[in-house]
């Protein structure tokens, strides 16, 4: 939206100018982002209370969770606000891609608002029925899989990138839409399943969405993506904004959300976002970087069927609790010690996801 209008300034002022580089606005996006949210957040908050909108605690799990029941849940509401704002100001309007990530986040957090209400009315942890969730998901992934399967220019965009891997580059066709759906709803879930510490899913969120717009910016850069041998996307530098927005809007829910949390962002938030990361890494073609960088979301994931396919198959568990996480606090780890720890991890794959730029 600021982009027209500061393209109508110029002929004024040439210096308006500035504001077509899709770097300051990714900036301007992150910190109009940060800003809403850090603004938006403590009236947020008393609202929440206000309603009683409180968390409800399982009590088969870490006792010290217990302490936790009646914090303010679905803050998430307040990332999508500030995403959505930010990313409506800053971006260019016209670019598909932009608005195929922000309303593919926005369903998802439609599921996961509606998750959170049954939740909190019916006082227990269940919200809605597992298969409905999943239904719903499904419509919305394979839905947004068919139209970016459509609005695929060329036959790049719906080829499955290797990383590391110089010129390996596998013709997907129709199995795309296959791929970009378990992309988008198994991001979904995986943010979804790590979500049980204070600030646990948030910042890997924010570091795995800043990594996911350095890749925007050099996939949608001809220059850049030449130098590093990587395909060129045209328009997919405008996503760089959604991932900063993501970032600002992450790291100002953070300011509430880090331990002890005053909010937790609900299933509103993290279905939101793991889709959000999903059809990024789908948009500029890195799925298997996703993979790599959001490798705490992947393991939580997997701690998950494990633990259930050992216990069907055998009636004993793997873990002495899954996710991961709550393996980890029964094994005596303080809840900000398996917090920090998870955050160094990501850190570490981040910056390897990162390395796939130029080892090739």
């Amino acid at each position: 939206m600021l982009l027209i209008f500061t393209e109508y300034l110029q002929q004024y002022h040439s210096g308006f100018h500035v504001f077509q580089y899709l770097t300051l606005r990714a900036i301007l996006g992150t910190i109009t982002a940060l800003m809403l949210s850090l603004l938006i957040g403590p009236a947020m908050i008393r609202k929440l209370v206000s309603y009683k909108i409180g968390q409800t605690v399982r009590d088969d799990g870490p006792k010290s969770h217990l302490s936790k029941a009646g914090t303010p849940t679905m803050g998430g509401a307040l990332i999508l606000v500030s995403v959505a704002i930010s990313t409506i100001l800053w971006s260019d309007l016209a670019s598909e891609k932009v608005w195929m990530a922000l309303i593919v986040t926005l369903l998802f957090g439609l599921i996961g608002g509606i998750d959170d209400y049954k939740k909190l009315v019916y006082g227990n942890s269940k919200g809605l029925a597992a298969r409905v969730k999943y239904f719903w998901q499904t419509v919305f992934g394979l839905t947004a899989a068919i139209v970016m399967y459509r609005m695929a220019e060329t036959p790049i965009e719906t080829t499955l990138i290797v990383p590391f891997v110089k010129d390996v580059m596998v013709p997907l066709g129709g199995w795309f839409v296959v791929l970009s759906y378990f992309v988008i709803v198994g991001s979904s879930n995986a943010v979804n399943l790590t979500d049980g510490l204070d600030g646990l899913a948030i910042m890997p969120t924010v570091m795995v969405a800043g990594a996911l717009g350095v890749f925007a910016y050099v996939t949608g850069h001809s220059g850049f993506a030449n130098y590093l041998g990587i395909p060129y996307i045209s328009g997919a530098g405008e996503l760089m904004i959604f991932c900063g927005s993501l970032v600002g809007a992450g790291l100002g829910f953070l300011w509430f959300n880090t331990y002890p949390a005053q909010v937790f962002m609900g299933d509103v938030g993290a279905l939101a976002l793991g889709a959000a990361l999903g059809v990024i890494a789908v948009l500029i073609r890195q799925e298997l970087v996703l993979v790599i960088m959001g490798g705490v979301f992947v393991m939580e994931t997997v701690s998950v069927i494990m633990q259930v396919a050992s216990f069907k198959l055998t009636g004993r568990r793997i873990f002495r609790m899954a996710p991961l996480h709550h393996h980890f606090e029964l094994k005596g780890w303080p809840e900000p010690r398996v917090i920090v720890r998870f955050w160094i991890i990501t850190v570490i794959l981040v910056l390897v996801g990162l390395a796939s730029l130029k080892v090739r």
